[in-house]
């Protein structure tokens, strides 16, 4: 894909999706531009470079393809993504992982599942289906957005859900937020083929192999969990296996170069630095 020489110097036309894009120097860039986590995050990375050079960048859940090249903290997982340049945004609340004490053989042997449903299909069409299951605990926290009543359950706390053999990692606006410190512990994340990617490189995960994968319609969910209860050997693989995924990601001096190094090309590639 070719990149535009350099970047627009305003928005001046409307967009397919409603989004808030910050478009400007890193000298300009300012905490109230938008949730902080974010802004510490980005500058973080972008303080090393000179303060002249311009960003567009796109915070919050990124679930479209910008149309020049920007920074976001997820993408879709397509071929013509290559204008969502991803750095490790909010990271506090999505890189979170776990040191579980409890093995995988003495959790109970079903899934649980607590979030919001807001504009996630999936999790909407999960609960329909599996509500009041015994395979799963399952059920919706916070405000009460006209789904059924029923629906509407406690919230469980982290270690309240490491009691559970696996643990549904349903996306919800991009990604599933909780699936890194799912793959941590010693539970199995359950869930669709990811749709969106976030640093953590969801795109790049195996189906059965850090994951216990799931059909779209969801219709094969009691199937495959009852097989890695009957099968407990091959389901501890994919917990080691998805503890050796989310290792890569423990080096902080490594992390901290790697993103120096998508800020470094992105000023390339918009033709605002050579690679001299």
């Amino acid at each position: 894909m070719q990149y535009p020489v350099g970047l627009p110097d305003t928005i001046l036309h409307e967009h397919k999706h409603s989004y808030y894009v910050y478009l400007d120097k890193i000298k300009n860039f300012r905490p109230s531009t938008f949730h902080k986590a974010y802004y510490f995050d980005l500058q973080d990375v972008a303080r090393w470079f000179d303060r002249q050079l311009r960003i567009s960048y796109i915070p919050g859940d990124v679930y479209f393809t910008p149309e020049y090249p920007s920074i976001v903290k997820s993408r879709l997982l397509k071929e013509d993504n290559a204008y969502s340049v991803v750095l490790k945004l909010d990271k506090l609340r999505h890189f979170i992982f776990l040191n579980d004490p409890v093995p995988f053989s003495q959790k109970r042997n079903q899934a649980i599942f607590r979030g919001k449903i807001r504009l996630s299909r999936i999790r909407e069409k999960f609960l329909q289906k599996y509500f009041g299951s015994s395979i799963c605990d399952c059920g919706v926290v916070g405000r009460n957005e006209g789904y059924p009543e029923e629906w509407m359950t406690p919230k469980k706390t982290i270690r309240e859900h490491l009691d559970y053999k696996f643990i549904m990692a349903l996306e919800g606006n991009d990604v599933a937020s909780n699936l890194k410190w799912v793959m941590s512990s010693n539970s199995i994340a359950v869930m669709t083929r990811p749709t969106c990617e976030t640093w953590f490189m969801e795109g790049k995960l195996i189906p059965d192999y850090h994951y216990i994968e799931i059909k779209d319609d969801l219709s094969d969910l009691e199937e495959k969990l009852n097989y890695y209860i009957a099968h407990p050997a091959e389901a501890e693989q994919i917990v080691e296996h998805a503890h050796e995924y989310v290792s890569q990601f423990f080096d902080a001096g490594r992390e901290r170069l790697i993103s120096l190094l998508v800020m470094d090309k992105y000023f390339q590639v918009t033709k605002q630095t050579s690679n001299c």
